[in-house]
């Protein structure tokens, strides 16, 4: 007889919700995980890793079309085989989702392919006709593509999926919505061949980062040939014999422009339907479930996690929140997560990474404190191993309370960002001051040594700048 009584039971299977089921096992409970498609969720299978599969192909064949440059000839001629990337892509999140199942397994984890609803205090309904019990019910049913009434999505108008399994590489392609995963298409798309426009609404692009890191990564795009509009809406679209003809607004001027085909990239949107919600205390805005620092909702024994419970919508931060949950719910000390405290990363070309303040931020906060900041600067082009691996375009920049020495902010843009944002990571949850981080010995030649210099850059003592 299948067991139906669990001390836990986690609803969705993506980055949230199975290290929630994991934790959980971890702490002696029992524990039932529900999830009505593929276990690793959006991130998994449609996202994060694909992506990345996807975007690591285009970084060999960019490295091998430069490749004279490094003395390597014969290489120049690579060419994209679109069908062997989308098969090695959709192969790396088959072997990761793989891999999940075997955690469930391995941690005794019980898994219910169903869809599933709260149906009273303590009791989830599935699809299948079976019903569930625990005392804690954690809600980890994650976001998807928003869509817009101006692109409905299909043949012709990308969402992700769609972007993700291509057929044939278009000749010309609009990219709507600037954010990280509009940059990420882009650069891809551009790599393997495509004419790319990458439109935004806002006055630029990438527009949750740094403004000084987000005009370099402007023009870093703009260089290689894509074509960026800001300020820049969709107000309409039809089909033509082969593509989608687009009208655009931009600071009201209108324009009309053909493509092979769009990808909608604008945001996402909580999944919170068909959950019983309505029956509970539990309170939705803006599409995203309400919770306080440790995850809990209005109704008693009923938690979320992870993109449905709001911004950052970030695989690290839900995979974070799901274990503080967990233990706050075994009654093992738990910290609400600060969000000056977990790094972003964008993984275009080059790519872009973050944690803390912007400047602007930092400068509005320290106005109103009373206080001063000070700003470190740093390029690549001062970098010994980033000169010899001809990766030496990229600027690292560091935000600090000038009086207390608290790093406020860090933020990169180099082809090897998201690998060296964890430095300061690191350095931020130690609490690391400009002292700590100054009196660090960083190995040479490397990278991370930008990391370094930028710190004595903002207190005057850049030794190679």
């Amino acid at each position: 007889m299948t067991k139906t009584t669990f001390d836990l039971i986690v609803v969705g299977g993506g980055p949230a919700g199975y290290v929630a089921a994991i934790r959980g096992a971890q702490l002696g409970m029992s524990v039932a995980l529900v999830e009505r498609a593929e276990l690793g969720g959006i991130c998994l299978n449609w996202g994060c890793i694909p992506t990345k599969a996807l975007l690591h192909s285009a970084t060999v064949l960019r490295a091998c079309r430069e490749a004279t440059h490094y003395g390597v000839a014969g290489a120049d001629a690579a060419r994209p085989d679109l069908a062997a990337m989308v098969a090695r892509s959709r192969k790396v999140a088959g072997r990761l989702g793989q891999g999940v199942a075997h955690l469930m397994k391995k941690n005794g984890v019980a898994v219910f392919a169903a869809s599933a609803k709260l149906a009273g205090a303590g009791k989830l309904a599935l699809d299948n006709g079976a019903t569930l019990s625990a005392p804690h019910i954690i809600l980890a049913t994650g976001a998807r593509a928003r869509e817009l009434p101006t692109l409905p999505v299909g043949e012709r108008i990308w969402a992700y999926r769609q972007a993700l399994a291509p057929t044939e590489i278009p000749k010309s392609l609009l990219v709507v919505g600037a954010g990280a995963i509009g940059a990420e298409f882009a650069s891809f798309y551009r790599a393997v061949g495509a004419e790319v426009t990458l439109i935004d609404m806002t006055a630029d692009i990438l527009p949750q980062e740094d403004a000084e890191i987000s005009q370099l990564a402007r023009k870093a795009f703009e260089k290689q040939g894509i074509r960026v509009q800001t300020q820049c809406a969709v107000k309409a679209s039809s089909p033509t014999a082969s593509g989608v003809k687009v009208v655009l607004d931009q600071q009201g001027r209108q324009s009309e422009q053909e493509v092979d085909r769009v990808i909608v990239a604008a945001g996402i949107v909580g999944n919170v339907e068909n959950l019983g919600l309505e029956r509970t205390r539990v309170k939705v805005e803006k599409t995203h479930i309400v919770t306080d620092g440790l995850c809990r909702t209005d109704e008693p024994g009923v938690y979320a996690i992870g993109d449905v419970a709001g911004a950052p919508w970030l695989a690290h931060k839900a995979s974070h929140e799901a274990v503080l949950c967990v233990e706050a719910i075994a009654g093992k000390t738990a910290h609400p997560i600060d969000p000056l405290r977990i790094p972003a990363c964008t993984y275009s070309y080059p790519q872009v990474a973050s944690i803390g303040m912007t400047e602007a931020r930092a400068r509005e906060h320290a106005q109103r404190t009373g206080g001063e900041i000070r700003v470190g600067k740093f390029t690549f082009a001062g970098n010994g191993k980033a000169i010899a691996m001809g990766e030496d375009q990229g600027l690292v920049k560091t935000v600090f309370d000038a009086k207390t020495g608290e790093l406020l902010g860090a933020h990169i843009i180099h082809p090897e960002a998201s690998e060296l944002i964890t430095g300061y990571g690191v350095a931020a949850s130690l609490e690391a001051t400009e002292e700590d981080l100054m009196h660090t010995v960083f190995a040479h030649p490397t990278l991370s040594e930008t990391l370094h210099e930028s710190v004595l850059s903002a207190f005057g003592r850049a030794l190679h700048a």
